[in-house]
């Protein structure tokens, strides 16, 4: 591969990494809950939980492929290291962009979170498209669809609810009460999926993107 391949291939990974994180940032500033992904880091409140668990993500990817794995998928998950960082800092840089976004009304909170939804799933296309790497949460579902054969926005949504579950169950737990879980992490959970599927098939094809680069 020519490394100006590689150049465009890493590029639109970079910028499906801010797409992300754009849309995780206008999640939380709807004001109705935070992203599946960020739930349970949010109701255990500890700095490194967000490592663990990107860890055990990790651990879990090399489980999955423990049977059938390649180089190429080897690399991709060590990968995640390193691109973790840039992804914490278009976290920050969007959070202070959005500093000063706060909805006035529940119909602007609604609006705001399915802008979030649509930014965030056009940011995952983007970081599976290169096929470079990945972040810990979407590869692992990566993974664990190509594992037991299921398509991977389908597959999402029962990780993100799943997500959001155990977030609740732990707020309970340890609160008596539901921190940060909120109905917008429910529709987040539910709808990302999709989103990514249809996205993925119909809308932004390697053929697409191809054009545009």
């Amino acid at each position: 591969m020519e490394m100006k391949e590689i150049f465009k291939r890493y590029l639109v990974f970079v910028i499906g990494l801010y797409f992300l994180a754009a849309g995780i940032v206008l999640i939380i500033r709807s004001a109705l809950g935070t992203t599946p992904i960020s739930s349970i880091n949010y109701v255990l409140s500890l700095g490194t939980c967000t490592f663990i668990i990107n860890m055990v993500l990790i651990l879990g990817q090399f489980w999955l492929i423990r049977k059938n794995r390649t180089r190429q998928d080897i690399i991709e998950i060590l990968l995640q290291l390193p691109f973790s960082f840039i992804f914490s800092a278009f976290i920050d840089f969007n959070m202070m962009l959005t500093s000063e976004l706060h909805p006035a009304n529940y119909g602007m909170s609604i609006a705001l979170l399915l802008t979030g939804c649509m930014v965030q799933s056009i940011g995952v296309v983007l970081e599976l498209k290169p096929k470079v790497a990945m972040m810990s949460a979407e590869a692992f579902v990566k993974y664990a669809s190509r594992h037991y054969n299921k398509e991977f926005g389908k597959f999402k949504v029962y990780f993100d609810i799943t997500l959001v579950t155990l977030a609740v169950i732990l707020s309970l737990l340890l609160t008596q009460g539901i921190q940060g879980v909120r109905g917008g992490s429910l529709i987040a959970a539910c709808i990302t999926g999709y989103i990514v599927s249809f996205l993925n098939q119909k809308i932004m094809t390697r053929k697409t993107l191809h054009r545009l680069l």
